[in-house]
This record gives C-alpha cells, sequence and structure tokens, in this order.
C-alpha cells in the first residue's frame, strides 16, 4: 500500500488516481487521452468540456516576454533591455534536432496522444508505486506549455508564481482543461514552437534562440546534435544540468538525451555515438541587460525612454498597461539619439570632471526645428554601484522623469528670456539703465499676472562685481551680465509678461511645480534642468518657435505593428524679428563677454553664461542655427557645496564661473558633434544701441580734437559693457562673489 506523505497528504500516486477519477467523471479524459491530434472524433463533441469557459486568448498566443531593443537616430544599437531575455522565433528557425530532442526526452509519444498520454500516465503510476514516491511524470508537452504560459504570466510576483505551480489536484485538472482545449486550437506543430519560445533553459536565458546564443553564441536554426540535446537536458532541472556550473553533469544529462533520440529513431547509432563522443564546447556569451550596458555614456537617455514608455498615455491608458508593455517587452525602439553628438557630449562631460569629484556635470543636446534630444550625457557613470560612484539620478531631467528633487538654479541663463519679453513688449534693445552695483527695488514694484503685489518685502539686487555699474543697454547688460540691469527690465517689460514668456519657450521647474511669480526669476532663482535648458535656447535658434523635446522616434511591436509616439509640439513663442535680435546680442556673449571662452570660431554661434549664490551651480547654454547645448556643473547629492578653492577634474579653481568650466565642455560638446561642412548662419538684424550720453561741463575748456589725434574718449565711455576688458570672464575672471536671495547670480 502506497506510504502516506509525512504531513498525511496524499501521495504523487494517490493524487494521479484521484485526479484520473475525477477527469473521468467530468468527461474530460474520455475526449483528451484517447485520442490523437487527428482523431475522428475530434474535440467539438458536444459535452465533453461542459462546464470550462473558453479558452483564454493569451493560451493561444500568450503575450511572451521578450528582449527590447533601443536603437539610436541611425539604427545602431543603444541598448537592450529584458525583465526576460527571449527572442521569438518561428519553428522553421529552429534546429530539426532541436525540436527532435526536447520531444524524445520529454514526450516521445507527443504526436500520438492528445493533450495527455494515458499510456505515460499509467507507466508513471507503475513507476512511482515500485520507487514508493516519485520517480517519474507524465505530463505532456501540452501540459507542460499550459504550465509555463501560467508561470509566464505571474511575471516576478512570488504569490502568483507559487500559485501557478502549486500541485494540487485543482490545479492539475485546470491545466487538463486548457490543454484540451489547446490542443484543439493551435495543434501539435504551433505547440511545439510555443513550447520552445516560453521555456526556460538556465543562465538567464527564456526560450531556445536566447539559450542557443547564451551557450554557444549561435542561432537555434544551426544548433548541432549534441548542442541541441545539451540544451534539451537542461529543462528539466536547469540550476543541476547547467553547463557553465557543472560540465560534467550536464555531459551525463546530454547522453542521456542522445541515447534516447537513438532510441526513438531520430538518429542512428552512429549517430548518436559520434555525438556522445564529442566534449562540449561552450562560446557563453554573457548576458548584457539595461540600461547599464549602454554605449557611450547613454544610460541616462536609455532610462529616459523607459520612463517615457511607462509614463505616457501613448503606450498604455492605465500606469499598469504601460508597465506591463515594457515588462513584456520585444519593443524595437528607434530613438532620437545622434551617436556623434553622443560621443562627444559623454566626452565632454568627461573631460573636465571626474566620475569621483565633489561635483558633477550634465551636457543635454537638442536640436533645434524638430525638438529631438539628441545627447544626454554626465560625468558620473550610470550604475547602481556607490562605491565605483555610479548613479541613476538623471542630472539632465526633472524630477517626474528620473531626476532630482527640484532641479538647479539657472542663473544668468534666464536672463535672455527676460530680454525676449520686453522686446515682444516692444521695448528697444537700446533701452538703457543707469545701475548702480547694487539696488533696493520696492515691494510693489512687481505685479502678478493676478494684479496683486508679488512680494511684501524690498528687493535687495547685487551685481558680481562693485565695478559692475553705470549705464548699460540691453546688449552690454547681456554681454556683461548684469543683474541690476535686468531687474529693472524686468520692472519695466512686467513679471506676468516675462513669466508668460518662459513657459512659452519650454522654461519649467524641475520639481514639476507651477513657476512662481517671483522678481528674482529674471536672475535665474527658479530651478529648472539643463534639458528643458536645452530646449529654451532651441527656441531662439529657431528663430522664436518652440519645439517640446522628444526622445522616441517610433516604436516597433514584436509583431511589426508601430505604436504611436508622443509627437513634439512646436509654437510661436515670439516674432522671428525679436529671436533675430536675441541671436544678435547673444553673439556678443561668446565674442567678447563673459563666456568668450567658449565661443566657436568657425559659425555663427550664441550662448549665456549663469552661476548661482556661492557657485553652488555654473551654466553655459549656447547653439549655433542647427544645434542647442546646455551644460551645467555643480552638487548632485544633498549637501550643496560651494565650487570656491575646490579641485575639479584635476585641475583647481579660485572660484568657478559659467565661462571657465561649463564653457569649455560646451564648447567640447559642440565641436564634436557638428559636422565642419555645415555652417549655417543667423538671420542678420540690425540690433539698436544706446547713443552714449555727452557730459557737456565735462568738455568745457578742452580744445577741439584735430585730425590724427589719438581717440582717448574710450576712457570715458560711460557704457561699459560695451567693450569687455580681456581680463574680465564670468564677473572679474570669477573672482566676484554672486549674492543670491533664492535667486540672484553672477555671469
Amino acid at each position: 500500500m502506497p506510504k502516506k506523505r509525512s504531513g498525511g497528504g496524499l501521495t504523487t500516486t494517490q493524487q494521479a488516481a484521484k485526479f484520473l477519477g475525477v477527469a473521468a467523471l467530468s468527461g474530460v479524459v474520455l475526449a483528451g487521452i484517447a485520442l490523437p491530434a487527428a482523431g475522428a472524433l475530434g474535440l467539438a463533441a458536444k459535452g465533453t468540456v461542459d462546464g470550462f469557459d473558453e479558452i483564454p486568448a493569451n493560451l493561444k498566443t500568450p503575450p511572451l516576454s521578450q528582449r527590447t531593443t533601443i536603437l539610436d537616430n541611425q539604427g545602431g544599437q543603444i541598448a537592450t533591455v529584458y525583465s526576460r531575455d527571449r527572442t521569438v522565433v518561428p519553428l522553421a528557425k529552429i534546429s530539426p534536432y532541436m525540436q527532435k530532442a526536447i520531444i524524445a526526452i520529454e514526450d516521445a509519444r507527443f504526436y500520438e496522444h492528445g493533450a495527455v498520454d494515458l499510456k505515460g500516465i499509467l507507466r508513471a503510476m507503475n513507476r512511482n508505486v515500485q520507487a514508493g514516491g516519485t520517480a517519474q511524470g507524465a505530463s505532456t508537452l501540452t501540459q507542460q506549455y499550459v504550465k509555463n504560459v501560467f508561470v509566464e504570466e505571474a511575471g516576478d510576483d512570488p504569490t502568483k508564481v507559487a500559485q501557478a505551480t502549486q500541485q494540487t489536484l485543482g490545479r492539475k485538472v485546470q491545466e487538463l482543461k486548457y490543454a484540451i482545449q489547446v490542443e484543439e486550437e493551435l495543434g501539435k506543430k504551433k505547440i511545439l514552437e510555443n513550447y520552445l519560445n516560453i521555456t526556460f533553459f538556465g543562465q538567464q536565458a527564456y526560450g531556445v534562440e536566447a539559450a542557443s546564443q547564451r551557450y554557444f553564441s549561435k542561432s537555434a536554426k544551426d544548433l548541432k546534435i549534441e548542442e541541441a540535446a545539451l540544451l534539451a537536458g537542461i529543462v528539466q532541472s536547469p540550476s543541476r544540468y547547467d553547463p557553465v556550473n557543472d560540465k560534467e553533469e550536464a555531459t551525463k544529462r546530454r547522453n542521456t538525451v542522445i541515447q534516447r533520440m537513438a532510441d526513438v529513431g531520430d538518429i542512428s547509432p552512429e549517430e548518436a555515438a559520434k555525438a556522445q563522443a564529442t566534449p562540449i564546447k561552450l562560446k557563453v556569451k554573457r548576458p548584457k541587460n539595461g540600461c547599464i550596458t549602454a554605449v557611450s555614456g547613454s544610460g541616462f537617455f536609455c532610462d529616459y525612454v523607459r520612463q517615457i514608455v511607462t509614463s505616457d498615455p501613448a503606450f498604455g491608458k492605465t500606469a499598469k498597461d504601460r508597465a506591463k508593455l515594457w515588462a513584456t517587452g520585444g519593443l524595437t525602439i528607434k530613438t532620437t539619439l545622434n551617436p556623434r553628438s553622443q560621443a562627444a557630449s559623454n566626452e565632454a562631460a568627461t573631460s573636465r570632471v571626474n566620475e569621483d569629484d565633489k561635483v558633477a556635470t550634465s551636457v543635454v543636446q537638442v536640436q533645434p526645428g524638430t525638438g529631438q534630444i539628441l545627447a544626454m550625457a554626465q560625468s558620473r557613470p550610470y550604475g547602481l554601484d556607490a562605491s565605483k560612484h555610479q548613479t541613476v539620478l538623471n542630472l539632465s531631467v526633472d524630477h517626474k522623469m528620473g531626476g532630482s528633487y527640484a532641479g538647479f538654479q539657472v542663473g544668468s541663463t534666464f536672463k535672455p528670456i527676460t530680454a525676449a519679453a520686453a522686446l515682444e513688449k516692444g521695448i528697444s534693445p537700446a533701452q538703457s539703465f543707469d545701475t548702480p552695483s547694487s539696488i533696493t527695488l520696492p515691494a510693489d514694484a512687481f505685479r502678478t499676472c493676478e494684479g496683486g503685489p508679488a512680494d511684501t518685502i524690498p528687493w535687495d539686487v547685487e551685481n558680481e562685481t562693485e565695478s559692475e555699474k553705470g549705464m548699460f543697454d540691453m546688449t552690454s547688460a547681456l554681454g556683461k551680465s548684469i543683474n541690476t540691469y535686468f531687474a529693472k527690465l524686468e520692472q519695466k517689460t512686467g513679471l506676468c509678461e516675462t513669466i508668460t514668456m518662459a513657459k512659452k519657450v519650454g522654461y519649467d521647474r524641475g520639481d514639476n511645480k507651477p513657476l512662481r511669480q517671483s522678481p528674482s526669476t529674471t536672475l535665474g532663482g527658479q530651478e529648472s534642468t539643463p534639458l528643458a535648458m536645452a530646449s529654451v535656447y532651441a527656441t531662439f535658434a529657431n528663430r522664436g518657435t518652440y519645439c517640446s523635446p522628444i526622445a522616441i522616434l517610433s516604436v516597433t511591436k514584436p509583431d511589426g505593428k508601430k505604436i504611436g509616439v508622443p509627437q513634439s509640439r512646436c509654437d510661436k513663442a515670439m516674432s522671428e524679428h525679436s529671436a533675430d535680435t536675441i541671436n544678435q546680442m547673444l553673439k556678443g556673449v561668446v565674442e567678447d563677454g563673459t563666456g568668450q571662452s567658449a565661443g566657436l570660431s568657425d559659425r555663427d554661434n550664441a550662448g549665456k553664461t549663469g552661476t548661482t549664490d556661492e557657485r553652488i551651480n555654473a551654466w553655459f547654454v549656447g547653439y549655433t542655427p542647427n544645434l542647442s547645448t546646455a551644460v551645467w556643473v555643480g552638487s548632485d547629492g544633498a549637501k550643496q557645496i560651494p565650487m570656491s578653492n575646490i579641485t575639479i577634474g584635476g585641475q583647481y579653481y579660485e572660484d568657478v564661473c559659467g565661462g571657465c568650466l561649463p564653457g569649455p565642455i560646451w564648447r567640447t560638446a559642440m565641436t564634436g558633434s557638428l559636422d565642419a561642412s555645415e555652417t549655417p548662419a543667423f538671420n542678420p538684424v540690425d540690433v539698436p544701441r544706446a547713443k552714449p550720453k555727452v557730459d557737456k561741463d565735462k568738455n568745457k575748456g578742452r580744445d577741439k580734437k584735430k585730425p590724427g589725434d589719438d581717440d582717448k574718449s574710450g576712457d570715458d565711455n560711460p557704457f561699459p559693457g560695451i567693450s569687455i576688458p580681456p581680463d574680465l570672464l564670468g564677473g572679474n575672471n570669477g573672482n566676484g562673489r554672486g549674492h543670491n536671495d533664492g535667486g540672484t547670480n553672477g555671469p
């Protein structure tokens, strides 16, 4: 008499006997066991499956998790990501030896029986009775396939996996029900194909194609007898028969499969002997999974793509739907990333800031007119190993998309937005203000869009150095980055108009909150991101039309069908004339202003430097007509590190400024990205300048200037910002100190 289990439950033999009784009573076994695949009675006879629901569609064509391939805009591979490393292939692309091997060892009578094998069950029961336990199973390939579908659907949920694999009578009856219907719906060939694509072969390989690539670095269609037998043998116990970790045990199992193939007549005795005598020859291809394997430092961009797929409604109505799409995978995602731009940006990001420095840098490139993100790089490598200075924090994007909690204050790089708002209001670039090095503006000097005062206390504004004072027009104020000028310009333009322009050109907060109506906004007091800033300046390059940034060009599902992807939205933010004027004024910044060290000599280019209080953040954002690049350097941790008396990238800085560190990084990124043969120019426009005010009293008693006399009038120039001293970069060569009560900054 069979023994009971220690826990008091039925033995495997008793369960099988009880299962047969229950199934027979339900009328299922009579329909499913006794019939071959093409049995004359078929499975459509009325009453054979009474009481059962219709077969779920996912059992016929289950959404198998596969690897997703992410490509750059030239079709080159950036990375592959997957929860299951699997590549589904048709039966025609699977070696006949592989098909025969799996059938021989797992279900030799596969083509002779129906969904279950009565002879197999009886044989297993007899063996198990003799052994006093479980010595042999009797599940057919069809039953195993059904079980694997349930396991696949369970994913990584341990509770669902336990439910899918529990050895209970109810589960067996359910599997049998579906197995019978699968046989009717699919037929033997399709079941075999699905089985070989769903089965786990160890070493993180799901499906025979991934397994063949993992162990032999070849396609499943090219498997030899001994290779096919090895893979078929692994299925029963992937850990026990793992050829990578135990070649001896794997060889024994492989030879058992080969012998079984010979016994059933799939191969000749001679072929079997030769295959068994062949040593296992592995050519293991280690799996490369996830954004950590992305090329040219594009792991952060890869993760940004993941964030888009799992958050944008284009990829599913609910968060659950989108998460399932990403987990199921099998997608081919062609992105906007340009390999040349990414390589150049990655080189730039790591050229002057080391991965183990106290601060980090981010470089983002955007194409004007399309919004396409061409590059996204950081000085710290992408990954989870903090001991290697790795991080998954994407410094280029906002919090919602995997960035820092708040983003970073942008300093004086905001000032061109204020200038654009002023131009749109009709204020001339020749508008001048006599500005001291520090001013105090009354609390009610700025009004919100609702008409109320923006603040209740006066606003103190200071320039980078005490020497920055005098009469400035818009061009000279941008060139020397005069805080007091732009505080007055914002007052004249209107705070509401400035905030409205910021929204139009794509200036977004890094914490995803609405822009505050704060006067210090004109000095970069509100945190944003490198991606947003690159997009803002791309608006100037695109003659006033803002295009929202995009990262994905197309997504193709495993069946070849396309998924609609988010498109860039392009809207007019300002007139072409206003944008052209900004471009001309910002050309002066890189020609003889605070960004002089960053300027490109072989083409039209423009840009703006920026630093914040205590030099916590330093920026350079610049562009040509066909490329916009933002560079940020600063603290990427909870502790804000002032960048004074600091060593970065092996170089000591008394004071970091926008022109002396982010600027050269920008230049490297731009030079490497741009094609020397393409040098488009900005649209030329005359920019009005303020006329110097003549002090009549100062000239009394002076002789009239004679021809040939040297012109010394520059000594009394009332516009000190129009001509920049050669030793002045970033505010007294960066030696001055910015002041920021939430926004005041240096160049």
